[in-house]
């Protein structure tokens, strides 16, 4: 294949300004608060939704992978708050303010959530399918309580 100068430089351009096409903000503080935090939520939807497919009946049940899942949840629950501080309140960040302005719901939120995911990891050792679905549902009706209270969807 031959390309010529005018296609390569036409190529280039695209690929160097393709980052430019989205329209989320980058996250430009020096520590990306904001970038490593949603990493880590990412990282806990990836954890978590294999234990939500199995409380759905749409993954047949193995304890061993779904206590490794919990585990897994159980330490990364605690993760990203630390990573809320009062600096890291700009784009691209979907927290709502209220995370700054009410921070005692904001703790008793994450508190809830890592108490549930402990409850999730120790249940998985020998707990019940049945008691394991009525954990994974209780965990996932957390971060959706969190999420409506202190995160935006846009």
């Amino acid at each position: 294949m031959n390309f010529s100068g005018s296609r390569i430089l036409l190529l280039l351009t695209c690929v160097l300004t393709l980052p430019a096409c989205n329209d989320e903000a980058q996250d430009t503080h020096p520590d990306q608060p904001v970038t490593h935090r949603r990493q880590l939520f990412k990282q806990f939807t990836r954890t978590l939704e294999p234990m939500g497919m199995v409380a759905r009946d749409r993954l047949p049940f193995n304890r061993t992978e779904f206590l490794a899942s919990a585990r897994d949840l159980q330490q990364l629950a605690g993760k990203p708050w630390s990573l809320f501080t009062p600096d890291s309140n700009y784009p691209p960040t979907h927290a709502k303010p209220e995370v700054w302005l009410k921070p005692f719901e904001f703790k008793a939120a994450q508190q809830a959530l890592q108490d549930k995911a402990s409850a999730l990891a120790a249940l998985a050792r020998e707990g019940s399918l049945d008691d394991l679905k009525a954990a994974v549902n209780d965990l996932q009706r957390s971060c959706k309580s969190c999420h409506d209270q202190f995160r935006n969807d846009s």
